[in-house]
């Protein structure tokens, strides 16, 4: 598939209708209530600086037909097949109804129908075990892509070709997307709206849904200790005080000391907690720090690079060259306010 899809052409000019994104997401039976609501919510919260949606999200079935969902009640579809033919960006959440898929066997006949319809170059995701769907269509072969933890066994086993990686929140391959379990469908949808429309966008997303606007996708999905004992000291605050000091030097002994920890005992603390290191935690917010600055003002490379804590312009470059394969400069010219 080509990696043509993006964010749907826009006319910025006053009173000018807006192209909407179409996104179509396949209900299939046994699908969690929770994991198929997320597209609707995460992408129905992205609008542009006016407030104008960016996205249009139909729920659809592979026969037009209601399903029935994991928590017992029904899903009346809004669409049928044909959504998916006329999408831009196709969604499978989980299904928790094809136990087949989990031994590698074929998808029902309907299934693949509607599949099999899909336009070549749309943009596919998966939510958890929605992978599956992919993996039987033959769509993730030779390809990364991630599911829940707790499924990597036996996907690895009913799906040899995919390259899986169950240690990630998901997985970019451009064209195809796939996320772990429950909340990390909502982080992907959220790097969606980032990728297409930039970070502004995504964070007014995620403070109207409510929800942290960034992790990254390589974040681990199991966290050891991801809430501390009572009589246990946190990392939190001192996580909160370094998002307003990003700019300074923020050693490890300087964050231990605010949070009064040992040096040990705070490494591993915040391991615990967040899933990675301190200083991979700090670089990760402050290149969010530096897209938001490369987005809203005209700063200079360097000045960005500096407000963020990332030393120089050259630093900078190489920080995003290798965390998203663009420069900043490029990274401007797309997202940035002109």
């Amino acid at each position: 598939m080509s990696t043509s899809c993006g964010p749907a052409v826009r006319d910025e000019r006053p009173g000018r209708p807006v192209r909407l994104h179409r996104i179509a997401v396949l209900a299939l039976p046994g699908v969690p209530p929770f994991e198929l609501g997320i597209p609707s919510r995460v992408f129905g919260s992205a609008m542009d600086a006016e407030g104008r949606a960016l996205y249009e999200v139909t729920i659809c079935t592979a026969d037009g037909g209601p399903v029935l969902s994991d928590a017992g009640f029904t899903v009346q579809p809004a669409a049928g097949p044909e959504a998916l033919a006329e999408a831009d960006t196709v969604v499978l959440p989980p299904t928790h109804a094809m136990p087949e898929l989990g031994r590698g066997g074929p998808l029902p006949p309907e299934v693949n129908a509607a599949v099999a319809g899909i336009r070549p170059g749309t943009r596919l995701v998966s939510i958890c075990s929605g992978s599956y769907v992919l993996a039987a269509a033959g769509l993730l072969d030779g390809r990364p892509a991630t599911t829940h933890w707790n499924l990597a066994p036996e996907f690895r086993r009913a799906y040899p070709q995919v390259k899986v990686d169950e240690e990630v929140l998901f997985v970019d391959d451009g064209d195809v997307l796939t996320s772990a379990g429950v909340a990390a469908g909502v982080d992907l949808c959220l790097h969606m709206i980032r990728r297409d429309h930039g970070a502004a966008v995504a964070n007014r997303a995620a403070r109207i849904c409510v929800v942290p606007p960034w992790r990254d996708g390589g974040q681990a999905q199991f966290i050891d200790r991801p809430v501390p004992e009572p009589t246990v000291a946190s990392t939190t605050a001192t996580r909160a005080w370094a998002l307003e000091h990003l700019g300074e030097q923020l050693t490890l002994a300087r964050l231990a000391e605010h949070a009064r920890m040992s040096l040990r005992s705070f490494t591993r603390r915040f391991r615990d907690e967040v899933g990675m290191t301190p200083v991979q935690w700090l670089t990760a917010q402050r290149l969010e720090l530096a897209k938001q600055l490369l987005e809203s003002t005209d700063l200079s490379i360097d000045l960005v690079a500096h407000r963020a804590g990332l030393g120089s312009g050259n630093s900078l470059r190489a920080h995003m060259r290798t965390a998203f394969g663009i420069s900043p400069a490029a990274y401007r010219r797309a997202f940035g306010k002109g």
